[in-house]
């Protein structure tokens, strides 16, 4: 560790460059500095350091890719665990010395880290003011809390997973470069269906770079239109060669793609969060193969058996229909339909004979009625009364032609013309007056 400045010392005004009144030149600010009148360098290596150390001290994450004993003082190099990042920090060596565990090349850790500046060489240092490794424990618990927050927030819920096609036309695999999970998904997969497509991205699984390599690959096959479900394969391996597939934004992007996703990582024991947040978790590489394209075999069997069922039950039908027209020709009225038109004209000709006897006879009876009643009314007739010798005699007027009947003596006085109608004929009277009244029994004899 290079020592610029001695603990204690007593720090050194900031330069200044005064007027004759006694007022400083130099410009207050970086922005008024000009060719003219510039800042002079330990001024703006002094605010530099006012400034850098201002920021407080932060924990940051990373792995150890080299470190350096020098004394009492040691030099590490952090590299970011999802990125191709690294810096460079010191520390003293009594930091390390109260590791239980030695930290060594390839370490996970987290470390407090407050940045300094170099006074006299114009450095940035990040100096390390504690540093812990990254036990298992720990990282199970983090992925844990992870899990958690994310199942909070609905990213596992059953209403988000998409459907995976019957039969994809092409498959996605986002897998390790000639790795045997590779290998796996596509020979399971040609076993069972060999018409099978891929579009095949090989990344890095594991290390610094895995995730971004994922996402990228996860990007260009779900932009492809062609691409009917993705499959992110991997291997078994130790829990910090699986974290890449816990990493939140991988995760986050599984969830946001359009193209169903299926998970094929580790073994049945291996539990990244990829696993529940993609819409189908396989529990190895080839049950992904196996669960992504059906059987050519089983699906021939079954075509032949619903080929079977299909002519089974078509049979079924024309059968029962056969018989059905077989019972609908042997019915009396198919197998003669003229006898129910001759039944009909039976019929018909029935109730033509009945309805004529019933109008003959009704005919008959109101003849006879109305000879009856003809006879009545000629009995009653004025003629049948004149008949048997009676006559009208009516008041002959002066148009020659009787007119009143009389009744009574006093309507023809003496000297009245009368017309006497007979039987046959009419007569011509004059009254000669009254003669008396007739008895009541010589009425009733007349």
């Amino acid at each position: 560790m290079s020592y610029d400045a001695v603990p204690g010392a007593t720090p050194q005004p900031l330069p200044t460059a005064e007027s004759p009144k006694g007022e400083s030149t130099l410009p207050a600010t970086a922005s008024e500095t000009t060719p003219d009148n510039p800042w002079p360098l330990q001024l703006l290596s002094r605010k530099l350091k006012t400034h850098i150390e201002r920021a407080p001290a932060a924990w940051i994450e990373g792995q150890v890719i080299e470190l350096n004993r020098r004394g009492g003082s040691a030099f590490v190099t952090l590299r970011d665990t999802d990125a191709e990042i690294s810096l460079p920090a010191s520390l003293w060596s009594n930091v390390l010395d109260r590791q239980k565990v030695p930290l060594e090349r390839g370490s996970r850790v987290v470390a407090l880290v407050k940045p300094e500046f170099w006074l006299k060489t114009g450095r940035l240092n990040m100096s390390i003011k504690d540093i812990r490794p990254v036990g298992l424990g720990d990282l199970l618990a983090r992925i844990e809390r992870l899990r958690q927050a994310l199942a909070a927030e609905g990213l596992f819920s059953d209403s988000r997973k998409k459907r995976l096609p019957l039969l994809p036309h092409r498959i996605g695999l986002i897998t390790g470069r000639d790795s045997d999970a590779k290998k796996d998904v596509l020979r399971n997969a040609a076993l069972r269906w060999p018409a099978v497509e891929f579009a095949i991205r090989e990344v890095a699984v594991q290390g610094v770079t895995a995730v971004t390599q994922i996402l990228a690959a996860l990007r260009e096959l779900d932009g492809d239109p062609h691409v009917d479900v993705i499959v992110i394969a991997r291997g078994g391996g130790a829990l910090e060669d699986l974290l890449p597939f816990s990493n939140e934004e991988l995760v986050r992007a599984v969830s946001a793609a359009a193209t169903p996703v299926v998970s094929a990582i580790g073994h049945e024991a291996d539990h990244p969060i990829l696993d529940d947040v993609a819409d189908l978790r396989a529990s190895t590489p080839t049950d992904a193969a196996k669960r992504i394209v059906p059987d050519v075999a089983e699906e021939l069997a079954r075509v032949r058996q619903a080929r079977e069922q299909l002519h089974r039950s078509v049979g079924r039908l024309v059968d029962r229909e056969t018989d059905r027209l077989h019972a609908l020709r042997s019915r009396p009225v198919l197998a003669s339909p003229e006898g129910m038109v001759t039944a009909r004209e039976e019929d018909v000709e029935r109730l033509r004979k009945h309805a004529h006897t019933a109008v003959s006879a009704a005919v008959v009876r109101a003849l006879d009625q109305v000879h009856h009643l003809r006879a009545q009314i000629r009995a009653l007739s004025p003629q049948k009364t004149l008949d048997r010798g009676y006559a009208v005699v009516q008041v002959t007027g002066a148009d020659g032609v009787g007119h009143d009947v009389v009744r009574n003596p006093d309507q023809a006085p003496d000297g009245t013309e009368l017309t006497l109608r007979l039987a046959e004929g009419r007569l011509s009277a004059v009254s000669s007056g009254t003669s008396g009244h007739p008895s009541k029994k010589q009425q009733n004899e007349d």
